[in-house]
């Protein structure tokens, strides 16, 4: 049985399809993604060439969706959607023009989704880690062991928030990346405090920009869902991007043409938490929220379909 899941991040739209074992696992069937960049004219409302660029979008996943003879799919829609005056109306239009309904999650449902996703993927070893999804329009953040989810939290403060804020400069200018790192700081403080009740030395990065860091790096996974990165790979490539400009970033290896223009203040970003949460290894996930939500839907199946079990 093939299942789907469509992700209509602020940046991202994503499309995932797999086939549904009967003991509950799911093999990849396709994958594809297409920035969209909802925000890109500004987070509070939808501008009308990223609004028809979504519209599109979704109508090229359907019919993909069609074609690989899905049999059930969920769509799903986070900061962006949520956030834009004109965010309803985008759904609205969506549900016209190819039927896809999307159903808008909150901050804590990603990151509980998030959680199922990533456990899936990263053995936990000892005690906690910091779970870190990077968004557009969203960040999520997670402690958690492999068995419980201590603290969870949504903040926006995605990297297209953070771009359109603060960054008016290529390279990013030092005083730009403090003006962040004092955002960071008032916005995150309950992150600063879940932190100091439960500590660990492990984050956790479940999204493109950690993707980027793994890709810099050029070297082969050892493990097929994870890779586990050192500060000592990760700072370099830290700072060759929030040092390069424009058309540097664009010559790099490893970093796709779609991520140059927000990528320093991702990296600004993972640096700030890596930073003050007393971070020394990080480690990258192939699996987040969209295989949270597959794991859901397959157990649902199993429910109401127990022979599938």
């Amino acid at each position: 049985m093939r299942l789907a899941v469509i992700d209509c991040g602020t940046n991202t739209f994503h499309l995932l399809v797999v086939e549904m074992q009967a003991d509950g696992r799911f093999e990849q069937v396709f994958k594809q993604r297409q920035y969209v960049r909802l925000g890109q004219e500004g987070l509070d409302h939808i501008g009308a060439t990223p609004f028809q660029r979504g519209i599109d979008c979704i109508a090229v996943f359907k019919e993909k969706m069609e074609e690989l003879d899905v049999v059930r799919y969920r769509a799903f829609g986070t900061e962006a959607l949520r956030r834009a005056d004109n965010g309803s109306d985008f759904v609205a239009a969506v549900k016209a023009s190819s039927g896809v309904d999307i159903q808008l999650i909150t901050g804590s449902e990603e990151a509980r989704l998030i959680h199922l996703g990533v456990k899936q993927a990263v053995p936990f070893f000892k005690g906690k880690t910091l779970i870190m999804d990077i968004g557009g329009g969203s960040v999520e953040f997670i402690i958690a062991s492999e068995a419980e989810v201590f603290w969870a939290q949504s903040f926006p403060i995605g990297v297209q928030v953070l771009f359109s804020r603060f960054q008016k400069n290529d390279p990013i200018l030092p005083a730009e990346i403090e003006a962040i790192h004092a955002h960071l700081a008032e916005v995150l403080a309950p992150l600063h405090t879940a932190l100091r009740q439960h500590q660990t030395p492990l984050l956790t990065g479940a999204s493109g920009s950690f993707e980027v860091v793994e890709d810099m790096l050029a070297r082969e996974r050892e493990h097929p869902l994870f890779a586990i990165i050192s500060l000592d790979e990760f700072y370099p490539i830290h700072t060759s991007i929030i040092t390069a400009s424009f058309d540097e970033r664009m010559k790099m290896p490893g970093l796709p043409p779609e991520r140059v223009e927000l990528i320093a203040v991702a990296f600004v970003l993972m640096d700030y938490v890596v930073k003050n949460a007393g971070i020394q290894q990080i480690v990258t996930s192939a699996y987040a929220m969209k295989e949270g939500m597959l794991l859901e839907m397959g157990a649902d199946l199993a429910v109401k379909m127990p022979h599938m079990a």
